[in-house]
């Protein structure tokens, strides 16, 4: 089994990126299964549904968000309706719309997805590892892998989901920063771990943003409109493959740069 995780898309630009090159990516890599953080593709803060289309059209199995989910106002149907196709973070409140989890058939293999936002210097949400515990307790037997994409700013925080969860989530991989970490690694219980997948958009502007604006903010401390930064698009993520057999376990993780 091969789990190809695909790190913050931004912008319109890195959406074309991917409908050009992804679906040869997935046979180069032999992916089984693609999941994506897709909570930036609409010009930084947020995810459209037209768009959220676009990417799961262009050969992403499964989309999830962060603390963008709910930057564009039209998701919330597309994210009540299409509840195994996309995920927000699970410790956002059970009012919100959709879900913070599913469970995904690859190759006759049942994968616990889920989606969850870290709380340091984020927002306040529920606490990310009981959260989780809940989840995995309410789904104990339904399921034979699962993975997690932790969207989270303290590499800390990451670092401790990891660790906490070895063995019992079979991949762990973090998003939100926008910078490719270069931990990619398989922890003693078998899980397969990166801090952050880095992401899919313009590599010549701050994270994937027009850079004088961000400088401009930065020194001034004047409100700035953001956009997305001109120039090539470079992609980002990681390769995580599994053993096919019980106990499943991760037996390798490599940086993906495409």
């Amino acid at each position: 089994m091969k789990i190809f995780a695909i790190g913050d898309i931004v912008g319109e630009v890195s959406i074309a990126y991917l409908e050009k090159k992804l679906w040869n990516l997935r046979d180069r890599l032999s992916a089984d299964f693609v999941v994506c953080n897709g909570e930036n593709a609409s010009e930084i803060h947020g995810l459209n549904a037209r768009h959220a289309a676009q990417l799961l059209d262009c050969g992403v199995d499964l989309l999830t968000l962060g603390n963008h989910a709910f930057g564009a106002r039209d998701l919330g149907n597309f994210l009540d309706d299409n509840p195994d196709k996309i995920i927000r973070p699970a410790n956002y409140p059970a009012l919100c719309p959709g879900m913070g989890h599913t469970i995904k058939t690859v190759n006759g293999l049942r994968i616990l997805c889920i989606n969850t936002s870290g709380t340091a210097f984020l927002d306040a949400l529920d606490n990310p590892f009981h959260t989780i515990e809940r989840i995995l307790d309410r789904e104990k037997g339904q399921y034979d892998m699962a993975l997690l994409d932790f969207h989270a700013e303290a590499t800390s925080e990451k670092l401790a989901i990891g660790r906490y969860f070895d063995g019992r989530i079979h991949v762990i991989f973090g998003t939100h920063t926008h910078v490719a970490t270069a931990d990619e690694q398989v922890l003693p219980r078998g899980t397969g771990y990166i801090t952050d997948l880095g992401m899919t958009g313009p590599d010549n502007g701050i994270l994937g943003t027009d850079a004088e604006a961000v400088i401009y903010k930065m020194r001034t401390h004047m409100p700035a409109r953001f956009k997305v930064a001109n120039g090539p698009v470079v992609g980002h993520g990681a390769l995580f493959t599994l053993e096919d057999k019980t106990p499943y376990k991760c037996v390798k993780v490599e940086r993906i740069v495409f």
